[in-house]
């Protein structure tokens, strides 16, 4: 099978299902005959660590520059070498994350996009919608990397606003991830076969 390469990013409050429906796409691509790779952001676990250590005293900025040095890390060692290799990339988060994570905990926007500005533009992000009260619902059992950003549900709240601000500023897919895991990863495969013409034949929970 020939196809470019691609890369799919997941973005969404904590409890929105990225997780599972990254990976669940990984599944079906997979049974279709391409290459793929799932990664996640953050994704060097000693800047994690910083992160958590440093970021809850010292605030926004200090958690953008290590989000942007754990992100450049990333790129470079993860996702342009295995798009050099012709596989489609799925990532658990991107650099929307730190727009609407720091942004809301203060940083200045415009900024934040000038420290991230190596990063390529995926060809496809979803932000998967939903409220901070079923996104904590969800995650009572879960796991996070660095669940004090998400502590406050005002702060959740502003979140929320920055993504949907995001949908119509930088071409983020929105998708109603309240309703089951199914119609998610259907709405998914949809917007894929739209842009790209993947996928517009594949079976989606026993379709």
């Amino acid at each position: 099978m020939r196809y470019e390469p691609l890369f799919i990013v997941f973005e969404g409050i904590d409890g929105a299902g990225k997780t599972s429906i990254a990976k669940a796409l990984v599944k079906l691509l997979n049974s279709q005959g391409f290459q793929t790779l799932y990664t996640y952001e953050p994704f060097n676990d000693e800047m994690t660590k910083l992160i958590r250590r440093y970021g809850r005293a010292l605030g926004a900025v200090i958690e953008t520059l290590l989000m942007a040095a754990d992100r450049y890390y990333h790129v470079e060692k993860v996702i342009k070498p295995a798009l050099n290799e012709g596989k489609i990339v799925i990532s658990d988060r991107y650099y929307y994350s730190s727009i609407a994570y720091q942004g809301a905990r203060g940083a200045d926007i415009q900024w934040i996009k000038t420290v991230n500005y190596f990063a390529i533009k995926p060809d496809i992000a979803f932000y998967l919608d939903v409220s901070p009260e079923v996104g904590l619902s969800r995650k009572r059992n879960g796991t996070t990397r660095i669940p004090y950003l998400e502590e406050d549900i005002k702060t959740t709240e502003k979140v929320r606003a920055i993504y949907r601000r995001l949908v119509s500023e930088e071409g983020l897919s929105e998708i109603d991830a309240s309703k089951d895991k199914c119609y998610v990863l259907r709405e998914c495969v949809k917007e894929i076969c739209r842009k790209k013409g993947l996928l517009c034949q594949a079976a989606v929970c026993g379709d």
